[in-house]
């Protein structure tokens, strides 16, 4: 009887073991479903989205291109200066490409130094002089241009005029580039705004013949850009803009290579060190850039050697020579800024 008691306790004790783990399992498994899931960040922006292909686009910036179509997608834009003190827009794509960018223009000397630091991406662009085709081809990207693809995919918007009316179309672009690298770190991090900065309300960004400003919108917590003294607004009529907007001062010189029109092309040199500015959350930090060579990134350090971070969002990087013009809102300190003040 005594053999039996202990027999029936310990089955008991058993079913009351299993009952406990499934009860466990159970719970697990609920939990699991609960939690929310690992959610995806972009390299180049810090917000969610994916880490897909790159793709790198040449995208007219005079008057008449305006405009633009397919910016507010792009996850880094940079402005250059090209012949006659002119800007133009290299636009990189990875968490969204939208089915239509332009106006597509054509590739500058500058753009492969700034594209090698991202790996082998696509690089869709309206031509080039004969001169820099062997540079080109050298290069680590997939040539993606108009030149190698169909008038469905670069096609003429009627509503516009040469040479600012070609517009890619980017889905059959894409569905036969092989071998592209996805989004990965290039230098810069994002993190909470640092201490130090000067809080403004608009800024000014110059080249010869070309000018950019921004203003700070609370609502929308980011810069509002104007083109040429105009809102800048893309063809769906959102006024461009970002969280973070980037001043980054170069060395700008004359290259071998020019256009048709006899206009020597100008070099933004991106690879070495300088100082710059970085705006973000209605403040300006002054800072340095440092990129060690052409496949390194491009990190950013406050003055005194700590990070320098981004706002996670769309990135804008102004590659000028010129000293910005800031309207503060604060009294400014030695080492907020040399420009001139209003």
């Amino acid at each position: 009887m005594k053999k039996s008691r202990l027999l029936i306790t310990a089955i008991s004790i058993f079913i009351v073991m299993v009952s406990t783990l499934s009860s466990c399992a159970t719970i697990s498994k609920q939990i699991e479903k609960l939690a929310p899931e690992k959610i995806e960040v972009n390299a180049f922006t810090g917000m969610p989205g994916s880490n897909g292909p790159v793709l790198a686009v040449k995208i007219d910036d005079t008057n008449a291109a305006h405009p633009q179509v397919g910016l507010e997608f792009a996850d880094v834009i940079y402005i250059e200066q090209v012949e006659a003190g002119l800007t133009r827009l290299l636009a990189i794509y990875s968490s969204k490409i939208p089915k239509d960018i332009g106006p597509i223009r054509s590739l500058r000397i500058g753009d492969i130094d700034l594209l090698a630091q991202y790996g082998r991406v696509g690089l869709a662009y309206s031509g080039a002089q004969s001169k820099m085709r062997p540079v080109i081809a050298a290069a680590n990207i997939e040539d993606l241009g108009a030149e190698r693809n169909s008038p469905t995919i670069y096609y003429r918007d009627p509503n516009r005029s040469a040479p600012t009316n070609m517009i890619l179309n980017s889905a059959p672009l894409m569905a036969k580039a092989k071998n592209l690298v996805s989004a990965k770190n290039i230098g810069w991090q994002f993190g909470k705004k640092p201490a130090g900065g000067q809080v403004i309300s608009a800024v000014k960004i110059s080249w010869p013949n070309a000018n950019y400003g921004a203003i700070w919108s609370e609502s929308e917590s980011r810069w509002l850009l104007s083109h040429n003294n105009l809102a800048n607004l893309s063809a769906s009529g959102i006024q461009l803009g970002s969280p973070t907007l980037v001043i980054q001062l170069v060395k700008i010189s004359p290259s071998i290579y020019g256009d048709k029109f006899g206009g020597v092309t100008p070099m933004s040199e991106t690879v070495g060190t300088g100082s710059g500015y970085v705006l973000r959350d209605s403040e300006v930090f002054r800072g340095t850039w440092n990129r060690t060579s052409a496949e390194t990134g491009t990190t950013w350090l406050l003055e005194d050697g700590s990070e320098l971070p981004f706002t996670p969002g769309q990135i804008w990087i102004a590659l000028t020579d010129q000293e910005p013009i800031f309207t503060y809102l604060t009294p400014k300190s030695p080492s907020a800024s040399p420009a001139t003040t209003k």
